[in-house]
């Protein structure tokens, strides 16, 4: 029930009929007596600048998830950025501080490394391919080189976004071996699609899937099917894999945290969730 005390957490992007975060936090804050709801707002990119800094204005604005294609151009409108914002170069959570600043931290790669250490994936010294150097596989990146991989190959449709990455990874962790320019999962343990690839029916894979290690881990950021065509195909090579919705539910723990919530499990948020696909 939204009432007028009721705390709003703004998750916006374009388009939104994938958002899948509504289905997990709004169940949980019912459960806990949070009087508080996540609501989706469609914004495109010409009006966010504006749009970002007016829902800020709202008093009773608890903070806002932030998603494609919005979390690289968050970066410049903050005020204070976290240092995992600067590695990455994109933002996914902000909130309003005591002195009206807007505050941005990144929480995409924490999710998605978090699930992958937990399911057993060996991240230590590993070789790790990441497709897709926006802003969600920007974040996988900067956590997976915090993770101690060995090695990180980068890839992006835009070649120059591989690249400045790689030079970021280096500059932070000189001792991980990072390359750009190639989708080519052969010979890697860790593969990830970081791409919207998957998000409309018919999409290409965003690799050739028959070149993915059998043992390797495969991750997916896309939400909008459980099973995405690529996680599929990675499943009968008999690659173990991470689906989308994993990644939401491992970092949700710390985004509450960062809004000044009280915080959960994955475990919880799974058995409370109403996903639907």
């Amino acid at each position: 029930m939204i009432r007028g005390t009721t705390r709003l957490i703004a998750h916006i992007g374009w388009p939104t009929h994938a958002f899948k975060a509504p289905m997990i936090y709004n169940p949980y804050f019912e459960q806990a007596g949070l009087d508080v709801v996540v609501v989706p707002m469609g914004c495109q990119a010409h009006h966010y600048a504006g749009f970002l800094r007016s829902v800020f204005t709202l008093e009773n604005i608890a903070g806002a998830l932030i998603t494609m294609p919005h979390k690289v151009s968050t970066v410049d409108l903050l005020d204070v950025a976290s240092p995992t914002v600067k590695i990455a170069g994109s933002c996914n959570a902000v909130r309003r501080d005591e002195q009206g600043r807007l505050v941005g931290d990144m929480f995409d790669g924490e999710g998605f490394v978090r699930g992958l250490a937990r399911k057993g994936c060996q991240l230590a010294g590993a070789k790790a391919l990441v497709v897709g150097a926006g802003g969600v596989g920007s974040a996988i990146a900067a956590s997976l080189a915090a993770a101690g991989v060995g090695a990180l190959t980068l890839f992006d449709a835009r070649a120059e976004s591989a690249v400045a990455l790689g030079q970021r990874i280096a500059a932070h962790y000189p001792a991980i071996q990072v390359a750009a320019g190639s989708n080519d999962p052969a010979g890697h343990d860790i593969v990830v699609n970081a791409t919207p690839m998957g998000m409309n029916e018919g999409d290409p894979l965003p690799m050739d899937v028959a070149r993915i290690e059998r043992d390797a881990f495969v991750g997916e950021v896309v939400m909008k099917s459980e099973m995405t065509a690529f996680l599929a195909a990675a499943a009968a090579r008999g690659c173990r894999y991470q689906i989308g919705s994993d990644m939401l539910f491992e970092q949700i723990p710390a985004y509450l945290e960062f809004f000044g919530l009280p915080t959960t499990t994955p475990e919880n948020l799974r058995a409370v969730a109403r996903l639907s696909y």
